[in-house]
């Protein structure tokens, strides 16, 4: 008799246990019930000023207090997860995350495995390279090697125009590693959001220009195709950008541009 109770307080408890794990494993709890309004964002935190890691180690920047205000008005607590930049559009289809905000172009080849908000923000791409490079235009990069950051738009970008102008592509993690790289005579220049590149510039006293080929897409926030997220979402943006919140978060994060 005793053994038999045991062996029953055991399988609950491994019962507990399992349910506990498996309400674990999922992105949000906010689209499952009443009792919590969560949504977890995924990021990239390594494009600043849109979102990067702080002194403290908080992830800081334009995307995070933006994705604060949607929650704000749409009464939803935000959970930041940093991630890979190319591995954040898996993470949207597994469903580990609700929704992405990582200065991410709503590029048509995107749109065909996710659905995107309204844009937020449209930056542009420029060139970065070393003062002493010799490279003042797209004419200069024939024969260099260009760095580019792995999944992005830039990379996308870069492809349509490397046979035109004659460079060789290097895709690398982050825009942090690619900067290091450039610095360290790795690469002889690098193609970035022109948001981050002005930042960089800036920090590193580094040579500049904009990417004279094409506009970009801008960018938004994106989510698991079907998701009723993005009619929300796009209500929120709306009345953020009427009540001037939009502007006041640019104004704070991206006023270099």
């Amino acid at each position: 008799m005793k053994k038999g109770l045991l062996a029953l307080l055991a399988l609950l408890v491994l019962l507990v246990l399992a349910a506990c794990g498996s309400s674990e494993e999922g992105g949000s709890s906010s689209e499952g019930g009443e009792d919590s309004k969560k949504l977890v964002m995924g990021t990239s935190a390594d494009f600043p000023p849109f979102e990067s890691v702080d002194s403290s180690g908080e992830i800081v920047g334009f995307d995070i207090d933006l994705a604060k205000a949607i929650g704000e008005e749409l009464g939803y607590e935000i959970e930041v997860r940093d991630m890979k930049f190319d591995g954040l559009i898996g993470a949207l289809q597994s469903d580990r995350i609700d929704f992405v905000m990582s200065g991410m172009s709503a590029t048509d080849e995107r749109k065909e495995n996710v659905d995107f908000s309204t844009e937020y923000h449209r930056s542009g791409e420029m060139f970065l390279s070393l003062k002493d490079a010799g490279i003042s235009s797209i004419e200069d990069l024939d024969g260099k090697t260009l760095g580019v950051q792995l999944g992005t738009i830039q990379e996308q970008g870069a492809r349509k125009i490397q046979e035109e102008y004659g460079f060789e592509i290097k895709p690398i993690d982050s825009s942090s590693i690619m900067v290091q790289e450039l610095l360290s005579n790795r690469v002889d220049a690098i193609y970035i959001d022109k948001a981050v590149g002005l930042g960089y510039q800036a920090e590193q006293d580094l040579a500049g220009f904009d990417d004279p080929t094409s506009a970009s897409p801008g960018m938004a926030a994106a989510f698991p195709k079907g998701s009723e997220l993005v009619e929300e979402v796009n209500k929120a943006l709306a009345a953020l950008e009427e009540s001037g919140k939009i502007q006041e978060l640019k104004d704070k994060w991206l006023s270099e541009e």
